[in-house]
């Protein structure tokens, strides 16, 4: 199975990058899985979403996503670097 790797910006100065799966959910509740979000400044400058978590999995509502993009092949290999 190929990993969907997205740029997902959540607001105006948080942008993750992470796997993202759809997931079937009742209206107003979460409906997409983050898998593995790291929290994107630079290229040199990305962290887990939650460092004091080891949770590798976390649900969001499609709602709260302003806009998903695909990022740039050194991003990903970078993200397949820190989560591998």
């Amino acid at each position: 199975m190929t990993k969907e790797i997205k740029c997902i910006l959540v607001d105006v100065d948080n942008v993750l990058i992470s796997e993202i799966e759809e997931v079937d959910a009742e209206l107003g509740n979460p409906n997409c899985k983050l898998i593995n979000p790291v929290k994107f400044e630079s290229l040199e400058k990305m962290k887990p979403l939650l460092e004091a978590s080891n949770d590798t999995e976390y649900m969001i509502r499609s709602e709260d996503i302003l806009t998903i993009a695909d990022p740039t092949p050194e991003v990903i290999a970078k993200y397949l670097e820190l989560t591998s």
